[in-house]
This record gives C-alpha cells, structure tokens and sequence, in this order.
C-alpha cells in the first residue's frame, strides 16, 4: 500500500459537492472528497456507479453541475489548462496509435506536453522503466498484449511528472502478470510521493493499493476511509453465508432466519435471494448451531461459506448486494 499522506498536507486534489445529470438520471450525487500528496485514493464501486463520470469531472473533461473541483490549488474546469496539465489521465480505453512503437507514442504525446530533447528522452526512459516496457519499446503497440497496452497508456499519463495521476479500471481485461506488474508499479509511484485517484470494481485492488477507500453506489458516497475504519464502522463480525436450495419457500427461508437471529453470539441475519447471511463475532462458536436452525426448519443448506470482514463486507453490509450485482 502506498504510504499515507499527513493530515497537514495541502490536498493535490478537493472535490466539493460534484453532481452530473444526464436528463432526468443523476450520474454523480453530491460527491465530496480530497487526495493528499503520495496517497492512493480509491474509489471503489460496480460499474455503472458513477465512477467515470466522476473522473471526467475531475479531469476537466465534462463540467459538473454543481460542485467544484481543485487540482495542486487551481480550480478546474473544462478550459483549465494549468490545472490539467497538473493531471495525468489513463483512461479505460487504449489511447495509443497501435501502428507506432511505445516509443513513438510517448515522444508524440511527450512533444504534446512541451517536452523536448534530453528532458524527454529522460521521461521516457523513467516512465518505460517504471510499467516494465523497457525492453520491448522498440516494438510496435499492435504487436502487444492487452496488458502490455495498459502498461504504455500508464507511461503517457506519468510521462510530464502530473501531480495526480488518475486510473480508470486500469487492470480490466490483462494478463496476470500485466495485473501484477500495474499494481507494484502503482505502489511505488505512491511511495514516491504522486497522488492517485484509483477506480476499481475489484475489491482486492483496493485492499491493496489504497490508503482510503470511498464505497460509491447509485453515484452516491456511502461510506470513506481506510480499510480498518471502513470494516470497524460495521463492526468486528464474521458474516456467514448459508446457501439454500432453490425448492425451498421464501416461508422456509423467512423462518431459518428468524431462529438463526434468535441464537447467542448473532447480531444480524440478512435474506439474500437464496442464501441467509449472519453476522458473528465469532463464526466458529455458532457455525454448528446455525447448521441446526437450518434443518430444524427444513431448510436444505447447499453450501455455507464464512468471510471475515473486508471491503467485500462492508459494500454488501452498506448496499444490501455483492459488488458485481
């Protein structure tokens, strides 16, 4: 994880208040929040959320229709060009011409920057060395893999020295060891002080990588903070899974429920389509029990599977679905 940002530090990045309509549907509801210098901020939610659209607001590339948004102490707007030179977007999509080699996208895209010359080739080789290209930056971007092509979109976004680089879904679609090679490459650069705004749906990413997490949903903010604070705000529980057959009633189902909440050591029971979900603080002490409310009820368990708490538990405890839903 990259290296938390002090309380002192002036935000590289504030977001105050944004909202985004299209028509009558509201695509970003009121979302506030900042990145300090060296912090990787995730933002962490199923597609559809709301996401990229707030990622496009923060670049400069759509204008809110309320809030405001402010990059190294300048306010951004759709005709902010210090402000987004201060910025290094990588979007979902490849922006690369395939027919020219990484080296040639990034001297294009460099000259783009007002690099030139020694500064530029100097870029390029730091930024080559950081996402793992250096040794095929010879070659064509069509000859490369879909993780390869990640990787070279990262290097033009970090090529002019951005104070925040931003990463949309950056890891959809690649290779294992493309996978891998993007996330350690994103650690570092928190290491050394960049600020990254960092959209996943990936729930292990976040764990990962992030020093905060916003959980977005309906382009709504539902909760913020580490992954300790975030866990800790629905408290310390296990949650059990206890899968049922489909022939089973809602009845049946409604019944389990009620008799798993009236067992010692549970403080929640959920339905959930065809499963029961009950939150423990200790999963070991009241598995059997919960397996014998199960039948007691006629309840046939198809599976039973227990997760301690993780990012993947507060998104459901705070939703009521799985982040893929």
């Amino acid at each position: 994880m990259a290296s938390t940002a002090t309380s002192t530090a002036t935000p590289v990045l504030r977001c105050d208040g944004l909202v985004r309509r299209f028509g009558e549907r509201v695509a970003v509801d009121g979302l506030s929040f900042e990145i300090g210098p060296g912090e990787t901020y995730g933002l962490l939610g199923p597609n559809g959320c709301g996401k990229t659209t707030t990622i496009s607001m923060v670049a400069g590339i759509l204008r809110p229709d309320a809030g405001t948004v402010t990059v190294a102490g300048r306010a951004m707007t759709t005709r902010s060009s210090a402000a987004k030179a201060a910025v290094g977007l990588v979007p979902q999509e490849i922006a690369l011409y395939e027919d020219l080699s990484a080296v040639e996208n990034l001297r294009f895209f460099g000259r783009l920057q007002g690099l030139a010359g020694r500064e530029l080739d100097r870029r390029i080789g730091a930024v080559l060395d950081i996402v793992g290209l250096a040794e095929r930056s010879g070659d064509r971007v069509e000859d490369y893999s879909g993780g390869m092509k990640r990787r070279a979109n990262i290097a033009v976004g970090l090529l002019h020295e951005p104070d925040l680089l931003i990463l949309d879904e950056p890891t959809v679609g690649v290779d294992p060891q493309s996978r891998n090679q993007i996330l350690a490459s994103i650690e570092t650069l928190g290491g050394e002080g960049l600020a990254v705004l960092y959209t996943t749906h990936y729930m292990e990413e976040a764990e990962r990588l992030c020093d905060r997490v916003a959980i977005v949903d309906d382009g709504r903010m539902l909760a913020e903070g580490t992954r300790r604070e975030l866990v800790a705000s629905i408290g310390s529980n296990d949650l059990i899974t206890v899968s049922t057959g489909g022939e089973d009633g809602a009845a049946a189902r409604a019944e389990f429920a009620a008799a798993s909440r009236r067992l010692h050591g549970v403080d929640d029971v959920r339905l959930v389509d065809h499963a029961v979900e009950i939150a423990s603080p200790d999963a070991d002490r009241v598995l059997a029990s919960v397996v014998g409310a199960a039948a007691s009820c006629g309840v046939a368990v198809t599976g039973v599977h227990v997760r301690e708490p993780d990012l993947e538990a507060v998104f459901l405890q705070l939703t009521g679905k799985a982040l893929r839903d």
